[in-house]
């Protein structure tokens, strides 16, 4: 594979500056609900504020991309005396856990920094009063190769939920000409 020079665009936190407010949250489900701005649930959020209320820690961590499998990581962080798991900041939606996981039909969510809505920019960064979450373009060396298609993807996690039987029954029945 070779590599290529590519703007990134890359959301950075600042978790010092965040005080758990979960605007971003609310901003992201809202400007990707169906119609757009119709409804708000942070559970369809492309971003989650991890929080431990007793100690006021509060960390933003947004999607990344989909693991079809657990992964092998299980470090411990110790963060003001409370001890995190890791997963509590991983990006993947996972088969171990639910977030970042449409919760109706268990598809995986990505952050596409608002593009895929029409919007200049995240929204989460935009709505962040407190100015924990900016938005930064750079130039990085990125290997040019094939991704597995968001299409199968999707196919793939709906599978896993309903079994191939029944995505199959359901394709062929929504794609029968009446």
């Amino acid at each position: 594979m070779s590599k290529v020079k590519k703007k990134v665009k890359v959301i950075k936190i600042d978790a010092e500056k965040c005080g758990g407010c979960r605007q971003c949250e609310i901003a992201c489900s809202s400007v990707h609900a169906k119609p757009k701005f119709s409804s708000s649930n942070p559970a369809r959020a492309r971003i989650q504020v991890v929080r431990d209320m007793d100690y006021g820690i509060f960390l933003p961590v947004y999607a990344g991309g989909y693991m079809a499998a657990e992964c092998n990581g299980r470090q411990k962080y110790v963060i003001k005396d409370q001890e995190f798991d890791e997963c509590d900041f991983c990006t993947a939606a996972c088969p171990s856990r639910d977030l970042f996981k449409e919760p109706d039909s268990g598809l995986p969510l990505k952050c596409d920094m608002c593009e895929s809505v029409g919007e200049e920019g995240p929204m989460c960064v935009k709505w962040c009063l407190a100015g924990a979450l900016t938005l930064e373009e750079r130039e990085e060396e990125v290997e040019e190769g094939v991704k597995p298609d968001e299409m199968e993807i999707a196919m793939r996690s709906l599978i896993n939920k309903f079994g191939r039987k029944n995505v199959a029954e359901t394709f062929n029945r929504l794609t029968q000409k009446s």
